[in-house]
């Protein structure tokens, strides 16, 4: 291994894991000849993995030149893979020598930063390739040293520009806007974060990440932008003008979405079907806390559907959607069965010291435990200030404060401070379990009917 990672000059390794096995696969072949993909099963080589500081799974690096460069953050699908890597294989910055090169390189499905400099000793262009080094798993750079490429841009001195896709062009907003600070990574940064996506960009797998850090109503629809583009900007242009500055100055943000891209995610996350909606945009909210709502009413071509669900919605009126299994009718065993609709009556109780486990069904370790969670549950059973709870994390929504990424997942909610929730590190032994809630539970607990001095 130690070999294969020296001879490739950008390369990315994954510490093997099956659910994303797959796509890695895929997105192998795919890149044959472009990028070399390699893995490593870090049960048979744990000495290469502990080398590189590989704690968890699954774990993606890059590697360039036979050198640890970066952790890969980018997108998990194939597509997603072959789009992020495909963008390591060429120089941070591309060269720019005609006018004919300028305008392929911004003619793009993506954003695009240019810089335009006066000559190859520019202090300038030393800190965009800079910047360029460190942004380029994330933004499209281009430089050039003939100020004259940038004439029709009305650059007539250095300047960096941030042109945006074509397709998404509008008449009420810039498509190329002008950076006029003193170039620093940390500036351009800001800038490009600031401006790149515009009223209202395109949802997609590759940039899901960076748009839902924030409040963003979403509009799904059959979105092809390569095949109709007209038609994917008739919707989109309905929630420009009508409903974005209306709405701005109060924290929302918008974006249209190809409903095929998220049929997964539409229906575990929100209840919605491939069908509903029918041709016309089914829409969404998600807020950076994680609240979901789903708009009701038919989308409809003058946008006043569109500006009522709005105004329920800053006015509080709307219901949040809540994946939720139904609450049991029946729930007097020792381990206590919570669901998303009974999570706040139950974990939160502000008078109950609350041990709780997120599971996945069909996760092995939570097998292997549930009969010492079951045992530990019967061993406080007759203390009416511990509950012992599970919920099934895959068929209910998590809320805010708990950090479910594996199975199982376990954290205590003392009495007192629910807007604190401590994530268990402890072995998963009745004893050890014991010994934790002893420590940190409000109530001196009762084991099988004795009460535990602290």
């Amino acid at each position: 291994t130690h070999n294969y990672i020296n001879c490739i000059a950008c390369s990315l390794i994954l510490i093997l894991f099956l659910k994303l096995a797959p796509d890695f696969e895929t997105a192998a072949t795919r890149l044959k000849g472009t990028v070399p993909l390699a893995k490593v099963d870090c049960t048979a080589s744990p000495d290469t993995c502990g080398r590189f500081g590989v704690t968890g799974y699954p774990t993606l690096k890059i590697f360039r030149n036979g050198e640890d460069s970066s952790s890969y953050d980018g997108p998990r699908s194939a597509d997603g893979i072959v789009h992020f890597m495909k963008k390591q294989a060429g120089p941070n910055s591309v060269t720019l020598r005609r006018e004919a090169d300028l305008e392929a390189f911004v003619n793009h499905f993506d954003a695009s930063v240019v810089g335009f400099f006066s000559g190859p000793d520019s202090g300038q262009l030393a800190e965009f390739l800079k910047a360029a080094s460190v942004m380029r798993e994330h933004f499209r750079f281009a430089h050039t040293i003939d100020m004259t490429l940038g004439l029709k841009h009305g650059v007539d001195t250095e300047r960096v520009l941030l042109f945006r896709p074509p397709r998404l062009s509008s008449k009420f907003e810039e498509s190329v806007l002008r950076f006029t600070e003193t170039i620093t990574t940390h500036t351009l940064r800001r800038f490009i974060r600031d401006n790149i996506f515009g009223m209202c960009p395109h949802l997609t797998n590759e940039n899901r990440d960076k748009l839902k850090g924030q409040d963003l109503l979403t509009a799904y629809y059959d979105l092809d932008y390569l095949q109709n583009p007209k038609g994917s900007n008739y919707w989109r242009n309905r929630l420009v003008p009508q409903h974005f500055k209306p709405f701005a100055s109060q924290g929302l943000s918008f974006a249209v979405a190809n409903r095929r891209d998220f049929v997964d995610e539409l229906e575990e996350e929100f209840g919605l079907g491939a069908s509903d909606g029918g041709d016309l945009p089914f829409v969404t909210i998600r807020t950076r806390q994680g609240f979901k709502y789903t708009m009701r009413e038919e989308f409809t071509r003058d946008g006043k559907s569109l500006e009522r669900f709005l105004e329920d919605y800053f006015a509080g009126r709307l219901k949040r959607y809540i994946k939720s299994e139904p609450i049991p009718e029946k729930n007097k065993g020792p381990v206590k069965v919570v669901v998303a609709e009974s999570f706040e009556e139950i974990v939160n109780d502000p008078e109950k010291d609350v041990l709780i486990e997120f599971y996945a069904p069909w996760c092995g370790h939570c097998k292997s435990l549930e009969p010492k969670y079951k045992e530990l549950a019967e061993q406080l059973y007759s203390d009416p200030n511990i509950v012992i709870a599970k919920m099934d994390a895959t068929a209910n929504d998590v809320p805010q404060g708990f950090d479910v990424q594996g199975f199982p997942t376990i954290y205590f909610a003392q009495a007192g401070k629910k807007d604190q929730p401590k994530r268990y590190e402890g072995a998963h032994e009745v004893k050890d379990f014991i010994k934790y809630l002893k420590g940190e539970a409000l109530h001196v607990p009762v084991v099988s009917g004795v009460r535990e001095d602290l």
